[in-house]
């Protein structure tokens, strides 16, 4: 079994990280990094009393909250998988291995776990959400010829991989810059559904008007930056020595 890592970008969670970590799965999760970003309630400790190593991630964003969970992997022997999900409750961390299945069985190397392809709860994903995803995931399809039915934030990727993608989105972005990436560099993407209920909580971006506006701008600038960047180099293949 591939070793798994788990990374969760916590802003203010302090009601929902424990929630989240007693449900991931152990094994086949190694470790669970928590990018603690600026919390002022009790997130940090809640998170390393429930086994968590956690990170500060001082500059204020989502995306950078990512890096700098994906940075403390990088300098302490990353696993072969990362996984990513929120610190609000609303994915089902139990679901972990529905997400990395197809990377164990070779046929992806990036999975997004669907939450509209899924079950969710009603009222669980806004409308705002969803006509969020179905413009981006549309561009997205137009552009870079895939289909993608969602940006959800569970999802999991091969640390190799992740490299190659040398992500750097701080904010709103993250989610939609690692799909486009990945296509323009011919990883293997898909899709599983996974399930949704309502975040404990209110949701720092989809509930409110300005977080809204401000992630769906972001999401969108995203997409239309990286499709009209010339495309990734790829390596080349090394063959036997003379």
């Amino acid at each position: 079994m591939p070793s798994v890592d788990v990374v969760i970008p916590a802003y203010n969670e302090e009601a929902s990280i424990g929630r989240v970590l007693a449900d991931l799965p152990h094994p086949p999760v190694r470790r669970v990094v928590v990018a603690d970003n600026n919390s002022r309630d009790g997130t940090a400790r809640v998170a390393a009393d429930g086994g968590a190593v956690v990170v500060p991630a001082p500059r204020q964003g989502y995306g950078s909250a990512c890096l700098a969970g994906l940075d403390y992997l990088r300098q302490n022997n990353p696993s072969e998988i990362v996984v990513f999900i929120d610190a609000d409750y609303s994915d089902h961390p139990e679901e972990l291995a529905r997400v990395i299945a197809p990377i164990l069985a070779d046929d992806a190397d990036l999975v997004i776990g669907s939450r509209t392809l899924g079950e969710r709860e009603r009222g669980a994903l806004l409308p705002q959400a969803r006509m969020g995803n179905l413009v981006a995931c549309l561009l997205m399809r137009l552009l870079y010829r895939h289909h993608f039915t969602d940006l959800g934030p569970f999802r999991a990727i091969r640390w190799k991989s992740l490299e190659r993608l040398a992500m750097e989105d701080p904010d709103f972005g993250w989610t939609a810059e690692m799909q486009v990436k990945a296509l323009r560099h011919g990883l293997r993407c898909v899709e599983v559904p996974v399930s949704y209920r309502k975040r404990v909580g209110v949701s720092k971006i989809t509930g409110t008007l300005v977080g809204t506006l401000r992630a769906g701008h972001k999401i969108l600038w995203t997409i239309f930056k990286y499709a009209f960047q010339p495309r990734p180099t790829q390596p080349t293949p090394q063959g036997p020595p003379p």
